[in-house]
């Protein structure tokens, strides 16, 4: 072959590569050794690329052209759980180069196939030199993920130009060196640090700087002005102990939950060793967002009547769309928007007992499904219920019909503020759901004791709960009795694990994807769900508190073996999925729209339908392993 027709050659082969992760990115030397390198070979329909009896992998190949499917060692039939389909741009066998081993996987031609080849010897000096390459081998989806939010950041570059993001470190945004006094300072001397250098607060530290407590403006007027507080007395006495404070390295996104999760203004920024390394305000983070953070808290909590809570939802819903833009993840925005949409609750809550007579009852509010793990999008119905005791001398039955009052007028502001009533009926206000202690636990111990397909939806709802307001041991004592009840009850547990089972991850045989007929895929029920039910069971399985869905699949893969890398995988691709509901969540869209859940994978560019297919071989993965832990 001629000189000019090789370069020719690896032209072609360099302008497809730069087509795909990771070869997009890779180094120009790391990419020229490639493209040099890559053989194009031509396997016909039928033929077998890579088996586990040919042995340890001659060649790593990178699809250039038709579908190669990857089917597990020793099944005889193709299923979902048995076979993956790759595509152009797509690569194997890393995880065999990579350890020296046999594929465990087969891999055949479906159809009229193309593949770029180069030597084992060839892709392991490849990763040598490649740092891009190696992350990526070693990090599949969590390296797509980051570059797919690198693109969505370039997408809103303009909108979000001359603004820091919600991304950037604490210890990037402090300016000045902290200000601080001892707990002996005379509260006179602080209070005139304050008025001279203009301070929204007084930070107090111990001999080592490390915070012990902090005086704020809006303190003075209680517990000084009013309560005729001594000024020549030390601070210590006067400051608010245990202060809240996050690390430098901890991003304003985090400060701006903290913030709205406790309801304060100012977060302490410390080192790793706990001193003191500065103070952000709630001003410092206005620049940060078009919105303010403070705006909408203060709005709420100072919301006199429905219409301005109103208000703080549509504030609420163009925040966290602007997050989206800044390339903040789903697990940190879905926590973002329960936050505030707790305190609009707590709100609404709060201003409807001011209309009912509540004296004498010990009650909970709860909420169940995604707002009771966490995990609210911007499109969300109710789900909500009430737990409670009857004190001395109540009858069960009078504090139950108050409350039902009670709940129907909260169900009703939360509609008004844009919270669908449930068209289910899971509501506080429902007789059925407005109940004693242990008439919840007589209701979970049916479900658990017949699990016919109504107890199992209802095990699905029901058991994602936590107290939104009131009294919090309702949820302790009820999480214990739950956890200690289904534990020891394998029937139970595995008939979940078949209803959990039925819906499949909308994977291919031979396309990218199944679609439903409108051309679209719920990313709800065929994508998010998936992830939610495994962890559901895991954690009933393994005696986990926590109804987040993340946190869940961490604290049971611990429990039960699974490394890290494995579960981190499918934690992205859990995130990624709740990161595309997200971004179909539009400003103008009524809260749990159909459209609201639903993308078109032909509507995303070539890098997110990659991961969007990676996430749910990741679900695919899950999936398996109840399928094996359960015999099914």
């Amino acid at each position: 072959m001629s000189t000019e027709a090789a370069d020719l050659l690896v032209g072609a082969s360099t302008d497809f590569l730069r087509n795909f992760s990771p070869f997009n990115r890779m180094e120009a030397e790391a990419l020229a050794f490639l493209a040099e390198r890559a053989v194009l070979s031509f396997f016909p329909r039928g033929a077998d690329i890579l088996t586990p009896e040919m042995g340890v992998p001659k060649h790593f190949h990178i699809v250039q052209r038709g579908k190669i499917q990857a089917r597990q060692t020793g099944s005889t039939t193709v299923t979902e759980y048995a076979s993956l389909t790759l595509g152009p741009g797509e690569c194997f066998p890393i995880g065999a180069i990579s350890a020296r081993r046999p594929s465990t996987n087969a891999y055949v031609a479906v159809e009229d196939s193309f593949c770029y080849q180069i030597t084992t010897d060839e892709f392991l000096h490849l990763m040598q030199i490649s740092p891009v390459l190696h992350l990526f081998c070693t990090q599949y989806i969590a390296s797509l993920l980051n570059q797919s939010r690198q693109q969505l950041q370039t997408a809103f570059a303009q909108r979000a130009a001359e603004q820091q993001t919600m991304t950037t470190a604490l210890g990037k945004l402090i300016q000045k060196e902290p200000v601080f006094v001892t707990p002996e300072t005379p509260t006179r001397e602080a209070l005139e640090r304050m008025s001279e250098l203009r301070l929204g607060c007084m930070v107090v530290v111990d001999e080592q700087t490390r915070p012990v407590g902090v005086l704020t403006q809006s303190d003075l007027l209680p517990r000084v002005i009013l309560a005729g507080f001594d000024l020549s007395r030390p601070i210590g006495e006067l400051m608010t102990a245990n202060p809240h404070q996050l690390p430098q390295s901890a991003s304003a996104y985090d400060a701006a939950l903290e913030m709205a999760t406790h309801g304060v203004r100012h977060l302490l920024v410390v080192d790793v060793d706990g001193v003191l390394k500065g103070v952000v305000s709630e001003r410092d983070l206005f620049s940060l967002q078009r919105i303010s953070l403070r705006q909408i808290r203060a709005g709420i909590d100072n919301a006199a009547d429905i219409e301005a809570l109103r208000h703080a939802s549509g504030d609420i819903r163009q925040l966290a769309l602007n997050l989206i833009a800044q390339g903040i993840g789903a697990e940190q925005l879905t926590q973002f928007i329960s936050a505030l949409n707790d305190a609009l609750t707590r709100r609404i809550i709060v201003l409807a007992r001011e209309r009912h007579d509540l004296l004498g009852i010990d009650f909970g509010w709860f909420a169940f499904g995604s707002e009771g793990r966490h995990e609210q999008t911007l499109s969300t119905d109710q789900d909500n219920g009430i737990v409670f005791r009857a004190m001395e001398g109540q009858s069960v039955d009078g504090a139950r019909k108050r409350l039902l009052a009670f709940a129907q007028t909260v169900n009703e502001d939360l509609a008004a503020c844009g919270f669908p009533l449930c068209k289910g009926n899971i509501m506080a206000s429902n007789p059925e759901l407005c109940l004693t202690l242990d008439e919840w636990k007589s209701r979970f111990g049916d479900w658990i004791r017949e699990p016919d397909p109504q107890a199992l939806l209802n095990a699905s709802i029901f058991f994602d709960f936590r107290i939104l307001y009131g009294n919090p041991r309702f949820e302790d004592q009820l999480r214990s009795w739950l956890n200690k009840t289904v534990k020891g009850n394998s029937s139970f547990l595995r008939m979940m694990a078949v209803n959990a089972l039925k819906v499949l991850p909308p994977l291919g045989r031979i396309r990218d994807f199944v679609l439903e007929d409108d051309g679209t895929i719920d990313l709800k029920k065929s994508g998010a769900r998936l992830f939610v039910d495994v962890a559901r069971i895991l954690a009933l399985r393994t005696g986990v508190d926590s109804s987040s869905t993340v946190q869940r699949l961490r604290q049971a893969a611990a429990r039960i073996g699974m490394s890290a890398e494995e579960v981190d995988a499918m934690i992205d691709g859990f995130n990624f999925i709740q990161l595309l509901r997200l971004r179909a969540q539009h400003l103008e869209t009524e809260h749990d729209a159909p459209e609201d859940n639903r993308v078109n994978p032909e509507s995303l560019n070539e890098l997110d339908r990659r991961i969007l297919k990676e996430a749910f071989r990741q679900a695919r993965k899950l999936q398996l392993r109840l399928k094996l832990d359960y015999q099914i």
